[in-house]
């Protein structure tokens, strides 16, 4: 029996057990569901029919979009060839997902934050409605995001050249993944400072990549070599044109808004898919923000606050500005990117609070254990409220 607990013990503190342990549920409930509905569901209404008649050579119908999320849609297609099988145009969404919660939990460890924090983060991050999801679903945005946490990762590893591919990569799957350069920027300026030719070439990398994998990605689209600036031209040109005044659809919000109505977004009836901010994480926005503020401003553990809250402000704060001088139409999924920055912010702040068990005692002690594991419960309840499970 002893022999047996020191086994269990080993096992469980080794470094990626508990991530394992998060990774396997959270793909247990994908395949759990990945086939309903068998219908196309929201915006796959749009990218599946293109991704379909890039494979048949057809080219494609979604001109204001780069190609490498189009292609990887389509590359599934191809691999499984049954249109009346969901996971034919699912599948790579949700393997994407999987490796995100994988990337997300890496950066939390390059950041110095504990084993306890970082899986934490990923408990959160991969229970979290919002970014579930979406990457059950067939859009850009889970090959973004992906891409964006490969470049946050190797950023942080030092990698300065592959970190502009990874930023490349990112904006070529969704034009919205150039906000990754954004994060490492920031971060670079009021962190790191170090190596500064090495930066600035990693990106100088990341455009050049862009530039010559856009045309390299264009080719099977379109069977032909496209200018790569007046391809820029035409995407940005159509995705301007969609403002607030024009687009005239119900869940349009303005990114301000996002912060204080918990918006749902209702992608699909039954089973319930929804496009909403889990509502405890929605909640902790602001404070988890406010948080990560004076923690920078103690001189507190100043590498991991200054990384989310340059990621809070390149992914969510900037849409403000963009909004306010364009009217582009927004939708509450475009906190999509932001969200691993304020589950990040949200895990430092509850380990803080855990950490207070060994330095309290009484009902103090107990409250604090308690708060704690009841967020982790609220989180799990709210997950299975506007997850996808109403047909079961």
């Amino acid at each position: 029996m002893e022999m047996t607990k020191q086994r269990l013990s080993r096992i469980v503190s080794r470094e990626y057990f508990f991530l394992l342990v998060i990774i396997l549920a959270t793909l247990a409930i994908h395949f759990a569901v990945i086939t309903l509905p068998p219908e196309q569901m929201f915006d796959e209404q749009h990218y599946v029919p293109d991704a379909l008649s890039i494979s048949q050579g057809n080219g494609t119908n979604r001109g204001e979009h780069p190609p490498l999320g189009k292609l990887l849609i389509t590359a599934n297609i191809m691999i499984f060839q049954d249109m009346s099988n969901p996971i034919s145009w699912r599948l790579f969404s949700v393997l994407f997902g999987t490796i995100s919660i994988f990337l997300f939990y890496l950066i939390c460890r390059r950041l110095n934050l504990t084993r306890m924090t970082a899986s934490l983060a990923a408990f959160l991050f991969a229970f979290e409605n919002l970014t579930f999801v979406q990457a059950s679903i067939a859009m850009l945005d889970v090959f973004s995001l992906t891409f964006m946490l490969l470049c946050f990762w190797l950023y942080l590893r030092g990698n300065y050249a592959l970190s502009g591919l990874g930023g490349a990569l990112a904006a070529l799957a969704k034009l919205t993944g150039v906000l990754a350069i954004g994060v490492i920027v920031l971060h670079w300026i009021f962190v790191r400072r170090s190596r500064p030719v090495y930066f600035i070439a990693g990106l100088i990398i990341s455009a050049a990549a862009f530039v010559v994998l856009l045309m390299a990605f264009n080719y099977p689209i379109y069977n032909q070599w496209i200018n790569p600036l007046e391809n820029i031209q035409i995407m940005f040109s159509r995705m301007s044109s969609l403002t607030f005044d024009n687009a005239g659809h119900p869940a349009m919000i303005r990114p301000w808004e996002w912060l204080y109505l918990p918006m749902v977004m209702a992608y699909w009836l039954k089973p319930h898919y929804e496009g909403a901010i889990s509502f405890n994480i929605w909640a902790l926005i602001i404070p988890s923000m406010a948080y990560m503020i004076w923690r920078v401003w103690r001189r507190k553990d100043f590498n991991a606050p200054v990384f989310a809250l340059s990621w809070f402000a390149a992914t969510y704060l900037i849409w403000i500005p963009l909004v306010l001088i364009s009217n582009r139409v927004t939708y509450i999924y475009y906190f999509y990117p932001a969200v691993g920055a304020v589950c990040l912010a949200i895990a430092i702040g509850l380990s803080r609070i855990w950490g207070l068990r060994y330095t309290i005692k009484g009902k103090a002690r107990h409250a604090a254990t308690w708060s704690v594991i009841g967020f982790l419960v609220l989180h799990l309840v709210i997950f299975g409220i506007l997850g996808p499970f109403y047909s079961w």
